[in-house]
């Protein structure tokens, strides 16, 4: 079985112009940039790769801006964005965005689709790769709760993988949600500034194929349940997060 993953993070109703939506979008890209060189390139889909190869996509806020103004591009009250890299048609990664809603049911997130194929797999799969990309998210995006993880072991532990509820590879807790608890080793812990806090389950690449890795995200699972800090996605309160969070980046 070839396992495939991904890195999404989640926040509910959190109403923001498309100039911040904009800006936010331009840091993601910047700091995602930063995991890999293949990230630096963007572009839009088409019908074809072909076509696509030729729709380059610049990742500036005044881009974006532009972006967003185009009703194809908003979804009642959401903004979303959909691009993709890769050198084939083989190896290509892709990142979804939605943002800026005030809806209290449909979550804004923010999702990179890892590629699936050699040799890319082997080079961004990995905990350091992973974790940089959901920091990266944490840092634009400043979510409520995030996951980097393998979607046959997300699927094997949940039937509807509701974000905020179950535990994953590498997992990001935004202050708002809680203290995240002591954890056995050899779970790793890091702050994200003043935001919130990462966990890293496994250094090597987490799969469902062992049981050493499926045993340790149980306990972890039974720590984090047991801490309130896996629970649904929440409205965002009045006062927190906003355009604030985007000054002074690196």
């Amino acid at each position: 079985m070839i396992e495939t993953y991904y890195v999404g993070s989640y926040w509910l109703a959190r109403p923001e112009a498309a100039s911040v939506c904009a800006q936010r979008a331009e840091r993601f890209f910047r700091l995602l940039g930063r995991c890999d060189p293949a990230w630096t390139r963007w572009y839009e889909p088409a019908d074809s790769f072909e076509d696509a190869r030729q729709r380059p996509f610049a990742t500036d806020a005044a881009n974006f801006q532009k972006f967003f103004a185009q009703k194809d591009n908003q979804v009642g009250d959401s903004l979303s964005f959909h691009l993709w890299t890769g050198d084939t048609l083989e190896e290509t990664s892709g990142v979804d965005g939605r943002c800026g809603s005030a809806n209290r049911r449909l979550a804004s997130l923010c999702l990179l689709k890892s590629y699936k194929q050699e040799p890319p797999v082997d080079r961004v799969l990995t905990a350091p790769v992973m974790t940089e990309v959901l920091r990266a998210m944490a840092l634009a995006w400043e979510p409520e709760w995030g996951v980097a993880t393998s979607e046959a072991h997300r699927d094997s532990v949940t039937e509807k993988a509701k974000a905020g509820t179950f535990v994953g590879w590498v997992m990001y807790f935004s202050r708002l949600r809680g203290t995240v608890p002591s954890l056995p080793a050899p779970v790793r812990i890091e702050p994200v500034e003043d935001k919130g806090t990462l966990v890293i389950l496994t250094p090597e690449r987490f799969t469902v194929s062992n049981s050493e890795h499926v045993s340790l995200a149980a306990r972890v699972h039974e720590l984090l349940d047991q801490a309130g800090l896996l629970r649904p996605l929440q409205p965002w309160p009045v006062g927190e997060g906003g355009s604030s969070g985007l000054t002074g980046e690196p």
